[in-house]
């Protein structure tokens, strides 16, 4: 097995410690935050700290070591206190329709079915979003959460 080499290590302050061992034996704190104070205390690398492998953390806590990595790689990165929380993305989700390509949605889903067909599918609404240039793609998925809005 091959040993692998820590890119992030943990080396916490004393009050660092102390902050963390008090979110971790307070008991008041939602599980997933005290179980992640309880890694880092167990991560730490310092001169107060037992320095334990990720391997043998997951198997203390019962977490992945994915888990482990990526609550130490924000440890280093934002701190402990960050590390604690729940991971947000940075960038907000694109919208695929403003709103005057709503108002074109339920215009054409308004409107009469393609010839053959006797009404709209989601697939139908989304290919003729695309045809007709209001967005470059959405899915049908999309445009079934657009109109569910709109009725």
């Amino acid at each position: 097995m091959a040993i692998r080499y820590k890119k992030y290590i943990i080396r916490l302050s004393a009050d660092e410690r102390q902050m963390l061992s008090k979110v971790a034996c307070s008991g008041k704190s939602a599980a997933r935050k005290i179980t992640r104070a309880r890694v880092l205390l167990k991560a730490d690398a310092g001169e107060c700290g037992p320095g334990w492998t990720d391997q043998r953390i997951a198997e203390a806590f019962d977490v992945g070591v994915r888990m482990i990595e990526n609550v130490r790689r924000r440890c280093v990165e934002e701190g402990p206190s960050a590390a604690l929380g729940r991971s947000w993305t940075d960038r907000p989700a694109q919208r695929k329709l403003d709103g005057a390509g709503e108002a074109r949605l339920v215009a054409i889903a308004c409107s009469k079915p393609p010839t053959g067909r006797s009404r709209w599918t989601m697939q139908l609404l989304a290919d003729e979003l695309v045809v007709l240039q209001v967005t470059d793609s959405i899915s049908d998925e999309t445009v079934r959460r657009m109109l569910k809005k709109t009725s």
